[in-house]
């Protein structure tokens, strides 16, 4: 039940050393100021326990300048242009959209915070664990430990992703400043990590939704070594079918019969989510990526409780990719005339083109864009949505593992798992589900180019070249507005090297496939080396 998941997030705040704070599931004892030597806890309060691990993910996602922001803004889908209501927050999103931050500029240090947070919170409690402070049953004791040990491994996933070389902080009670890692050694250390927790973690699904079970710790595995030649320069793509294999043959998970149903406020019941960061509009905030995307008078068209800020929107080179069928485009996508919830007037038009991001006096109007709507809005939405963010679900491992075949040579196995995805978006015309492994084989569709104000693209720079740079485009249909293109964009060598919209490659390209290292850490810990270019 939603109610039982956010419930155990709630716990952020627990103080094992001093006691339990009170939680708000009925469903379960509550305990208030228990001290430590009067506590026995038991396999049933396990979700509590572990609840504060959890609880910084919801703002590491989707919270200001949060990973959802790092992925999208620096990427070829999602742009934040300068509207008439503002936006242009002194450059910061041009800044992204441009590749022009610095480490005192739009510094990532949303994410970087909070997944520390998770990182020191898993290792407060496995000490707890461990000394017997919590005085868990020998068996549950070592299954909550290896638990915990793949959460902080999803934690250094991100920061491994976004940061590179970072430190490996694992004692609780080791005050001293840590030194720095290398991008091959976090990376070991994550993969070292999973391999020996995956054994004894559970392989049950609904009870452990939201939580690092067996097959989401896989998907997270599987996911490290689709990047490994990005994170050390070796590629490991057999290691991604072995993985994947192991979750499809487990017959654990399935596709959604609609692509939408993935996304709902009741997403809790997909049969198609591994493992999310569960969002509730009251008692578990922060996912307020409709609040960012539409303008204020959408309010009129959901009957919300709250303005919108209407900011970011698609880019409209990404929008000319799709095939006009497919549902995604419509399912991912507010776009055209929107109408008031009970006088049935239109109150704006959302149209496609953007004539520029802002810097130069261009203002994108009110109604520029199509806006974001994958994650259903609810009729009488607050500034919170119930949505829980799908971190890993089953397409991604069905085209994790196409993607393997593909570079391993097998064009044509993959283009079975392609079209098996694609299938549920062309119900309306089956005939255009199937891709082939030709088809797979081609550049991308995607115009390529500086956009001018008037819409037109120097397409110089098209997507024709991009090797296998039409599965691109398929991850891009899927994928969208789902905090991971940036990272796609660069195990396909786009990242550093495309135009699109009002961004050019950087001077220093390949230095930005790396965020710095944040200049408050810096400052604070001088075993810290800046990451190159910064």
């Amino acid at each position: 039940m939603k109610t039982k998941i956010i419930a155990f997030t709630l716990a952020s705040t627990i103080a094992f050393g001093a006691g339990i704070s009170s939680c708000t599931n009925l469903d379960e004892e509550v305990y208030s100021e228990i001290l430590e030597k009067n506590f026995n806890p038991t396999e049933r309060d396990l979700p509590f326990i572990l609840a504060p691990v959890y609880a910084p993910f919801r703002t590491l996602m989707f919270g200001w300048q949060g990973y959802f922001d790092l992925q999208e803004e620096s990427a070829d889908i999602i742009i934040t242009p300068v509207r008439p209501n503002g936006w242009d927050d002194g450059g910061t999103f041009r800044r992204m959209h441009q590749h022009n931050w610095t480490s005192e500029q739009w510094q990532p240090t949303n994410t970087w915070n909070q997944a520390y947070s998770a990182i020191s919170r898993a290792n407060r409690v496995i000490m707890q664990i461990e000394d017997g402070a919590l005085p868990l049953p020998e068996e549950v004791g070592r299954n909550a430990i290896a638990e915990l040990r793949a959460a902080r491994a999803l934690a250094y996933y991100l920061l491994l992703d976004n940061h590179g070389n970072v430190p490996i902080v694992t004692d609780y009670r080791d005050a001293s400043l840590p030194e720095q890692s290398t991008r091959q050694e976090v990376y070991d250390f994550i993969v070292m990590e999973l391999t020996e927790a995956l054994p004894l973690l559970s392989e049950d699904v609904g009870p452990m939704y939201g939580r690092m079970n067996r097959w989401a710790a896989k998907a997270l595995l599987t996911k490290i070594y689709l990047n490994a030649a990005v994170y050390t320069g070796s590629p490991q793509w057999e290691k991604v079918i072995q993985e994947a294999n192991d979750i499809i043959d487990s017959d654990a998970y399935s596709l959604d019969m609609n692509y939408s149903d993935v996304f709902t406020y009741t997403n809790e019941n997909s049969g198609e989510i591994m493992f999310a960061v569960p969002y509730d509009e009251i008692y578990g905030t922060g996912s307020q990526i409709h609040m960012k995307t539409l303008d204020p008078l959408s309010r009129l068209v959901y009957s919300m409780s709250a303005g919108p800020w209407g900011g970011n929107c698609a880019v409209p080179q990404f929008i000319d990719t799709y095939d006009p069928d497919d549902m995604r485009l419509y399912d991912t996508w507010i776009q055209g005339p929107q109408y008031h919830a009970t006088t049935g007037n239109e109150v704006i038009n959302y149209v496609k083109p953007v004539p520029g991001i802002g810097g130069d006096g261009t203002v994108a109007p009110s109604n520029a864009g199509y806006r974001i709507g994958k994650y259903e809005i609810k009729r009488g939405a607050t500034n919170n949505l119930d949505n829980d963010y799908p971190m890993f679900r089953y397409a991604d491992v069905l085209m994790m593992k196409a993607e393997a075949l593909l570079r391993t040579g097998n064009a044509i196995a993959a283009a079975t798992l392609v079209t098996e995805v694609r299938q549920r978006a062309f119900k309306d015309n089956p005939a255009k589900a199937t891709v082939t492994g030709p088809q797979l084989l081609l550049g991308s569709s995607y115009n390529y180019g500086w956009q001018n104000k008037d819409g037109s693209v120097d397409g110089m720079n098209g997507g024709a070249d991009i090797q296998y740079g039409r599965f691109l485009d398929e991850l891009g249909w899927e994928f969208a507005a789902e905090a991971r293109r940036r990272q796609d964009l660069i195990r396909f060598g786009v990242f550093q090297t495309k135009t699109w919209f009002n961004h050019r490659p950087h001077a220093q390209a390949q230095t930005r496939t790396l965020f710095p290292i944040p200049f408050a850490e810096l400052t604070k810990n001088p075993n810290l080396t800046q990451n190159a270019g910064y």
